[in-house]
């Protein structure tokens, strides 16, 4: 289900409001104020601080898969290559210039190891992401499993991490290097 302009300039602000406070700050004054819309806007919209939480994950979960999905749709296109190296790349600089939304799910992914709901809401995302990795190495040419494609999720993840705490000017070197070491190795050599 799409979210309202409304609703989704609610998410929008709260991504900033985490990024900028952490989820301490995350409050629904906090996100009236940083959408800048009357008091009591995000309380209408979602009236505890759990449900702001839920929607939250859930609208940033769903960004990230979508973008995956739109790469996967794009490589299945492409002959096999090494082409997935690039785009994963460009898809990751880009994440990395949009810091409220990864700073978001680190805090709502620490959030879900102490909260059942938030943890099953991204068990279910992050079961799409391994399906779509797993699809963006079979389209490739590349030796693929579940377990390679989760095992590839999760260096991937620790990558954009390490990348955040990095100086924007060395992104891109460390990013290159991380991924095709993790293409070579995780994703193994090409079939046939």
């Amino acid at each position: 289900m799409a979210a309202s302009p409304r609703r989704r300039q609610l998410l929008d602000a709260a991504l900033h409001v985490i990024a900028d406070e952490g989820l301490r700050g995350l409050t629904h004054r906090a996100v009236d104020r940083r959408a800048g819309l009357p008091e009591g806007s995000c309380s209408a919209y979602l009236r505890t601080r759990s449900a702001l939480q839920q929607a939250l994950t859930d609208h940033v979960a769903a960004t990230l898969v979508a973008d995956v999905d739109e790469l996967a749709e794009r490589l299945r296109d492409a002959p096999p290559s090494d082409e997935g190296v690039e785009a994963a790349l460009d898809l990751f600089l880009r994440w990395l210039d949009q810091r409220e939304l990864l700073v978001a799910r680190l805090e709502l992914t620490m959030l879900a190891t102490r909260d059942a709901d938030l943890a099953a809401r991204l068990a279910v995302h992050r079961a799409r992401l391994v399906e779509l990795v797993d699809a963006i190495m079979g389209s490739l040419g590349k030796e693929h499993s579940r377990e390679r494609a989760e095992a590839l999720v999760a260096s991937y993840d620790g990558a954009l991490i390490a990348a955040l705490l990095k100086p924007p000017a060395e992104r891109r070197e460390f990013l290159t290097q991380t991924l095709e070491l993790l293409s070579s190795s995780l994703a193994g050599p090409g079939e046939g």
